[in-house]
């Protein structure tokens, strides 16, 4: 990670190794005359694109005639989720049954299954719309300036792929010689995604197959990257191998759905902030105190490599249907909780419905549509989007901003850090308590309070008076 300085502690760091090329050449150009480069990542805002609820449609279309929109929020990668066909075999329902089982005519239609449950790697969802309806979103895309990866899922297919039937030795079997589910490979259990089949690894010739379907978005629509489901159940020699064979057509750039720092080393850019995720959720609800924040923020420094990037996020797909909306978890500490998303290293991330307040949990297995009104948070997600894309100072990618801790006389309770590069610098003060809190800072001369546009005077030492949850993003004049 990057520079972190806790009290009086520095650690120096900076360098940048994972240069990317800035063009993609000239047979895969297409609509887009560039690729994700180091300085997009430095500035950039991901979005996650749930096309099936992102509107009554569900379709490409619906969405693609908002990308422009993005655009004021500061987006700059969109990740879409699966666009591939679903398995009908042993397609769940809403309550974890299956869908066969469901007598009503009428209410098995109602569920469409898990995206996650991909019935050919090669194909699209006729839900969503076509090939060439796809390709236009990809185009619009990178008309107005941004980059698309896709949800690629490499642990496991559904029950409906060909693979089933053309090569069963692509899949772990059982000691009857029958393909099973995944496994918590911990407890050796079933991990529930009965609507799956896993995929076996130690077969090579799956590492050749898997990488060609892959190669074939890249060659064929000329997106940018891919987001890895699971990332750290497939082996981590596979994924650099295929990155490496896939770069060689155009440069992309790869996500994982995990924080193990092994797969950053060669094939992934970015992972997830879990760890601080769960913190944060954990502080908003009293269970941690900022002593655990600044833990951590020591622990990610010294743990991974200058040039790794983690995904900071309030929600995503999973933990808005499972676990809960942002309010049900983050409760008032929402919004402080969103800030802070984008003011620590790292690429913040806005989930489908999020910009629009969101305040329910969306239906994994049905059609469900996120509101389309523009309330409190979108004027949140403009200002701290515009801040983002344009302040060295909240820099988050390879070469990263320095974050330095300013100590407070209430640090249990308070988080403030300063954030600077060449120059440029930027406070972030925030009262991490349901309790009104009085502190000094060691922080004097002029700010801008950045999200109300109003002076601020500080003198050394200066009592503060923070209602709780409150927070202030100052830029230094």
């Amino acid at each position: 990670m990057k520079k972190v300085t806790l009290c009086l502690i520095t650690i120096a760091m900076m360098a940048s190794c994972k240069n990317k090329s800035e063009t993609i050449p000239e047979e895969t150009r297409g609509e887009s005359s560039s690729s994700i480069s180091d300085d997009v990542l430095e500035s950039a805002v991901i979005y996650e694109a749930n096309i099936r609820q992102y509107s009554p449609e569900g379709t490409f279309n619906a969405f693609t005639k908002d990308i422009p929109k993005l655009k004021d929020l500061g987006v700059k990668i969109i990740w879409v989720m699966p666009v591939y066909p679903i398995s009908i075999k042993n397609r769940k329902a809403t309550g974890g049954g299956f869908v066969s089982d469901i007598k009503d005519e009428k209410e098995r239609a109602k569920y469409l299954g898990s995206y996650y449950a991909i019935a050919n790697y090669t194909e699209i969802n006729p839900e969503f719309g076509t090939e060439e309806d796809f390709q236009n979103l990809v185009d619009t895309a990178h008309k107005n300036g941004m980059f698309v990866i896709l949800d690629w899922v490499a642990n496991h297919t559904g029950w409906d792929h060909p693979w089933i039937e053309n090569h069963p030795e692509y899949y772990t079997q059982n000691a009857a010689g029958e393909i099973i589910d995944p496994l918590n490979p911990e407890t050796g259990e079933s991990w529930g995604w009965t609507d799956t089949a896993d995929l076996n690894y130690e077969n090579k010739d799956l590492w050749k197959a898997m990488t060609a379907e892959m190669k074939y978005w890249v060659e064929e629509h000329n997106i940018d990257g891919f987001r890895a489901d699971v990332a750290g159940e497939v082996p981590t020699e596979f994924w650099e191998q295929a990155v490496e064979k896939i770069q060689k057509i155009k440069p992309v750039f790869m996500l994982a759905e995990s924080e193990d720092k092994d797969l950053f080393h060669k094939a992934f850019d970015m992972g997830y902030n879990w760890e601080g995720f769960h913190i944060m959720n954990e502080m908003a609800q009293g269970k941690k105190t900022v002593t655990d924040w600044d833990a951590y923020m020591i622990k990610i420094d010294t743990l991974y490599q200058e040039d790794d990037i983690l995904m900071n996020f309030v929600t995503n797909h999973d933990e808005n249907s499972w676990s809960g909306t942002v309010k049900e978890r983050l409760g008032d500490a929402s919004e402080t909780m969103l800030a802070l998303t984008y003011t620590i290293p790292g690429m913040p991330l806005i989930y489908s419905g999020q910009e629009y307040d969101l305040d329910r949990r969306l239906l994994f297995f049905e059609n469900d549509s996120i509101p389309k009104t523009k309330g409190k948070v979108w004027p949140v997600f403009e200002k701290l989007g515009k801040l983002k894309n344009k302040s060295k100072a909240l820099n988050g990618g390879k070469n990263a901003a320095d974050y330095n801790r300013l100590k407070t006389s209430s640090d249990e309770k308070v988080l403030a850090f300063e954030r600077e590069k060449q120059g440029e610098k930027l406070v972030y003060i925030a009262n991490m308590s349901k309790e009104p809190v009085s502190f000094t800072l060691d922080l004097q001369g002029t700010f801008e309070d950045y999200m109300n546009s109003k002076p601020v005077d500080l003198k050394a030492d200066q009592e503060m008076n923070f209602k709780p949850w409150e927070y202030k993003i100052l830029l230094i004049k």
